[in-house]
């Protein structure tokens, strides 16, 4: 005896379908705009939804937004709190995450003398030796003592040798230029 087969809807007939795939594109177009949460609430949507496939995939893109919704960037309270979380980020070996914090910090205070110092500590770590004796000349000009801690600083090994490293950390004491306070006569 032969089986009757009555026709199967078309799965693009399916209006929950339908939604669902709606759904799905307007949580991926969220998620290139970086606005996680608006793309959370659509694939959740999909995730719940009756399609399997889709939901597997959403399940996907869900995990990657709530792990962007869980990454928290720090608030710091101060200048020096955000150059202390760099140089904790620099000394753990993060020297990518330590850039971008120092680099913030230097267009927010550009005349600052350890953001500079950092700066020229981290381009020593990272092999850019001109940087770092810009960088460190810099902060020099701006506190002197730093001259000091510049020697001690194992960061600074890798310019150990150069000369012009040396030049900065012991200048000639005769070789300086008077200010202007120092030209004025005693009477």
């Amino acid at each position: 005896m032969a089986q009757k087969t009555t026709p199967k809807k078309a799965v693009a007939d399916d209006p929950r379908f339908t939604q669902a795939v709606q759904n799905y594109e307007a949580g991926l177009r969220a998620m290139q705009e970086h606005k996680f949460d608006k793309a959370k609430s659509y694939l959740l949507k999909v995730v719940s939804g009756s399609s399997k496939e889709l939901a597997d995939r959403a399940h996907v893109h869900l995990n990657a937004c709530t792990q962007q919704l869980e990454r928290v960037t720090p608030q710091f309270k101060s200048l020096e709190e955000h150059y202390d979380y760099a140089i904790s980020l620099m000394n753990v070996g993060d020297y990518v995450g330590a850039r971008e914090h120092l680099d913030k910090l230097a267009k927010q205070a550009p005349k600052t003398d350890y953001v500079a110092y950092g700066l020229a500590a981290l381009d020593c770590l990272t092999g850019h030796v001109e940087d770092s004796l810009r960088h460190l000349d810099e902060a020099i000009r701006v506190n002197p003592a730093l001259r000091f801690q510049a020697r001690n600083d194992s960061d600074f090994q890798n310019l150990a040798e150069d000369p012009r490293f040396t030049e900065l950390l012991y200048p000639d004491p005769g070789g300086e230029v008077p200010s202007a306070g120092d030209l004025t006569e005693d009477r």
